[in-house]
């Protein structure tokens, strides 16, 4: 299937939902009433899917790039008539200021066609497809010169300011001309089919308040460490992966977009991981973002709940929500012919062992903000995960990467359960009464005591990544950053090398383990941390001045890329690839701290 490449898309984002739209002017995924809802454009992943096309008639070379600090969009087209801006954003709230950004967000898309000079012929093309694609709305129009389209739960709104949009039997497709200094605004506003309708508002003075709410919004962090626009922007990134109404930030915009482009390892990326946890709230800090790390901290409080004997879920919904089990859309095709396409992902029903670790480790890390003594609710939350820890280090799981074969011991799962421990001990005097220190102090020393002896495999000369097996795996690159062992130790040592030469490739690139069909960004970024900490800041900074240079035109991440070509591959935009890069440029300034 002939589809745009992962990186020909730029990302929106009212912290409600997002949207790509792509380099050609066409909005290829839109979910308008959360992230994980069902999308009303999802020609990403079928061409029958639905989109929204705003764009010159014939051919034009493409510049484009975001209004600084912000998620909102400026493409500019240069064709043999004249040259021509689209400017493309999902609205915020009238007068929304700060952290006020996303609350109450209108799921309204803006686009607004400016003239630069001479005059365009431009097409609209608009062809909504809900429910992923399985519907094929009525379109009616309207007194007001724009259209209805109704189908299933949902109604959407098209309204123009030029001439009336006519409807045909299943899209609306017109042309209209802007010569220079005219400006066209377009507005889609989503609804409930039974609730309210749409929001009415006018493009141009929506446009003008939502590039003021980012701006505001970025105003309120002070980032000043080394590489300060590519932080900002990454935060930006996270911010606009974060469903603002409960603080969750989840890990990519999209499901099913491929780690091999024909393959089936496509999953739905749309939660919240726990396991990402202590590295999205050290990121935050990081990017000076003090208020999204704590209201991510909550939602994960609030949603883990009362812990008991069963495992705390890996993953869970923006609201919250525990069972998210997944399911094939048979119906699509997949981007480029990559089936199945899921939604929901049952890696929450695992068990991974290093959950409890990230949550832990996140309470470290805020604990001088949660005052001298630890509400009830975090008390519990610690002192059970610590228990659970004592109870299950020594069974096998699924590992970090969410394997869904054999469970096997990963050696990345057992240093996070010491890491659980070690914080647990460390936290104790915060944590009442029932904190069992001396049990979970001597849980720790064994669990380190294990990983020293069965981790290591001398034939290799690394940490590998599961007890008795040679296989690699870029996970062991944790080790320094959760402090288990210094960079410069000198098996840890060997096992940068080891990983840098044996996963790594000239371009960079690291890949997760030997048959990983891609190089991981993050775990790009992870060596760049490792190298740091071993005092090779030189080595550091031209690899992480390489990873820079794989992003895309407007600085955003996929999760994977392509090792003989760096084409973009994986769910986009992929918060823990911000997050990467987020955390290595801090670690030139802090090399040591976990």
């Amino acid at each position: 299937m002939d589809q745009p490449p992962i990186s020909d898309y730029g990302f929106l984002s009212d912290c409600r939902s997002g949207a790509l739209v792509g380099r050609d002017g066409s909005v290829d995924w839109w979910c308008p009433d959360r992230f994980d809802a069902p999308s009303v454009f999802g020609r990403l992943l079928d061409p029958e899917a639905g989109y929204w096309r705003l764009a010159p008639l014939g051919p034009s070379r493409v510049e484009r790039a975001y209004r600084p600090d912000t998620l909102v969009l400026r493409t500019v087209h240069h064709t043999p008539e004249g040259s021509v801006a689209v400017t493309d954003a999902l609205a915020a709230e009238v007068g929304a200021r700060g952290h006020e950004l996303g609350m109450n967000s209108p799921a309204v898309l803006l686009r607004v066609v400016e003239g630069l000079s001479g005059r365009v012929r431009m097409v609209l093309d608009f062809a909504p497809r809900p429910e992923y694609g399985l519907l094929t709305p009525y379109l009616h129009e309207r007194p007001d010169g724009g259209v209805l389209a109704t189908a299933g739960p949902a109604a959407l709104v098209l309204r123009g300011s030029g001439p009336p949009l006519h409807a045909g039997r299943d899209r609306v497709r017109q042309e209209f001309e802007v010569a220079a200094g005219q400006c066209v605004g377009f507005d889609l506003a989503y609804a409930p089919v039974h609730g309210d309708p749409p929001a009415r508002l006018d493009p141009l003075t929506t446009l003008a308040e939502t590039v003021q709410a980012w701006e505001a919004y970025r105003e309120t962090h002070h980032y000043d460490g080394p590489y300060p626009e590519q932080v900002r922007l990454g935060a930006t990134v996270l911010t606009g992966l974060t469903y603002a109404r409960s603080g969750a930030v989840a890990a990519a915009l999209t499901t099913s977009l491929p780690e091999r482009c024909g393959g089936d390892r496509n999953y739905d990326y749309r939660y919240s991981w726990l396991r990402d946890f202590a590295m999205t709230l050290r990121a935050l800090w990081v990017a000076a973002c003090p208020s999204e790390a704590n209201r991510l901290f909550s939602w994960a409080a609030r949603s883990i709940g009362r812990i008991g004997d069963q495992p705390v879920p890996v993953l869970f919904g923006l609201a919250g929500e525990r069972d998210i089990s997944e399911h094939e859309l048979a119906h699509l095709r997949g981007y480029a012919g990559s089936r199945p396409v899921r939604v929901g992902n049952d890696a929450w029903r695992q068990r991974q062992l290093d959950v409890p670790g990230e949550v832990i480790t996140a309470v470290w890390r805020l604990h001088e903000y949660l005052g001298e003594t630890f509400e009830e609710e975090v008390r519990e939350m610690v002192v059970g995960l610590a228990d659970q820890v004592v109870a299950t280090w020594r069974l096998p799981d699924r590992g970090m990467w969410e394997t869904r074969d054999a469970d096997r011991h990963y050696l990345s799962s057992k240093v996070l359960c010491w890491a659980a421990l070690n914080r647990a001990v460390q936290l104790a005097p915060r944590l009442g009464e029932r904190a069992d220190v001396r049990r979970w102090a001597a849980a720790r020393d064994e669990i380190r005591d294990t990983v020293l002896r069965d981790g290591w495999n001398e034939r290799v000369g690394a940490y590998t990544g599961a007890f008795g097996s040679p296989e690699l795996d870029a996970s062991v690159l944790l080790l320094p950053m959760a402090q288990f062992l210094p960079a410069t130790d000198p098996r840890m040592r060997s096992t940068i090398e080891v990983v840098a030469r044996e996963l790594g490739s000239d371009e960079g690139l690291v890949r997760r383990w030997s048959t990983d069909p891609a190089g991981f960004v993050l775990c790009s970024f992870w060596l760049v941390e490792c190298l740091t900490m071993a005092g090779e800041e030189d080595r550091a900074r031209r690899l992480f001045t390489r990873m820079l240079g794989y992003a895309n035109d407007l600085g955003l991440f996929s999760e994977q890329l392509d090792l003989d070509t760096r084409a973009q591959l994986g769910n986009m935009p992929q918060a823990l690839s911000h997050i990467g890069l987020i955390n290595a440029a801090w670690r030139f300034r802090d090399p040591v701290s976990g």
